[in-house]
């Protein structure tokens, strides 16, 4: 079994974000793993596994424009079931 639920994907759109500092902000308030954050200084793709995806998402959105947002459960998954 997994020790975080959710499998929290997304893109963030906006003016001047950047890899490290979203990286460092996630790692100082966010608990969780597998953080991926790659992209631009306009457009980000971000993966991370927690259990409070709604947390990831209101950081994200206080960046820039969140879509493509994907929130799969994993233990759903792991258990042969939609999720």
């Amino acid at each position: 079994m997994t020790d975080y639920r959710y499998d929290t994907q997304l893109l963030i759109e906006g003016a001047g974000i950047s890899e490290d500092e979203i990286a460092a902000w996630f790692e100082g308030h966010f608990r969780g793993n597998c953080l991926l954050v790659v992209g631009d200084a306009e457009l980000m793709k971000i993966h991370y596994h927690t259990n409070e995806p709604w947390k990831v998402l209101e950081y994200c959105a206080s960046l820039g424009e969140i879509f493509d947002i994907v929130i799969e459960d994993m233990i759903r998954q792991s258990a042969g079931r939609q999720g």
